[in-house]
């Protein structure tokens, strides 16, 4: 956490307002949160571009804009439970730490989950809880969560993860084939059934079953 936010970091929230992003909450909790901690050294000229990063592996750090689209859509509230499908750089999770209770977060590379770990360390997060393993799975130890977000596009909706939702919680879900159209979901539980609404186009690397077997 830095006490006086960076210009550039500053532009990007204003960017992000102007594009939508317009919950309070969550556009303060991005601004706590230094995107150029959470990208290596040959990237940090870009850490504060309003677009997606590599952080190796075939991985990504989302666009700022995606982040804040779908933080804003799990309508979060500071007590709540959430499950985080996806650990990748770490950078949405940072974010989330800020606006919930507890995160519990999966992740299938494990070296992508050692460099999150130590980044949240380094930052001070002591509210997010990691595990290696396979995303697809949740974490039915842990369950239900009052919200779930996954940061990897599913073929379908991945009805094992509805199912570790408390009634009336939300998930937030790009569903859709890898390299063709995706849509990204909210889903809403309820006693009777689900709520899906549609929140528009967006592009993911695929949630992929299994651990990775990383060197």
């Amino acid at each position: 956490m830095t006490d006086t936010p960076s210009p550039d970091l500053v532009r990007l929230i204003m960017e992000l307002r102007g594009q939508g992003v317009t919950d309070a909450r969550v556009l303060a909790a991005m601004e706590r949160v230094p995107r150029a901690a959470f990208v290596d050294e040959r990237q940090q000229a870009s850490a504060y571009e309003n677009r997606p990063l590599s952080i190796g592996l075939g991985q990504t750090i989302s666009q700022p804009f995606i982040v804040g689209l779908m933080t804003d859509a799990l309508k979060l509230g500071d007590r709540m439970k959430v499950l985080e499908i996806g650990t990748g750089s770490g950078y949405q999770t940072a974010i989330l730490s800020r606006l919930a209770l507890r995160v519990y977060t999966v992740e299938r590379h494990r070296p992508l989950m050692k460099m999150a770990e130590e980044r949240f360390r380094r930052l001070g997060l002591s509210n997010i809880v990691t595990r290696h393993g396979d995303g697809g799975e949740g974490w039915p130890e842990q369950a239900p969560f009052d919200r779930i977000i996954v940061t990897a596009a599913a073929p379908e909706l991945p009805e094992k993860l509805v199912e570790q939702l408390k009634p009336g919680g939300i998930m937030v879900c790009p569903v859709g084939p890898p390299d063709a159209s995706q849509v990204l979901l909210r889903v809403t539980k309820h006693d009777a059934g689900k709520e899906v609404e549609n929140l528009g186009f967006v592009a993911f690397v695929p949630l992929v079953q299994g651990v990775a077997r990383d060197v």
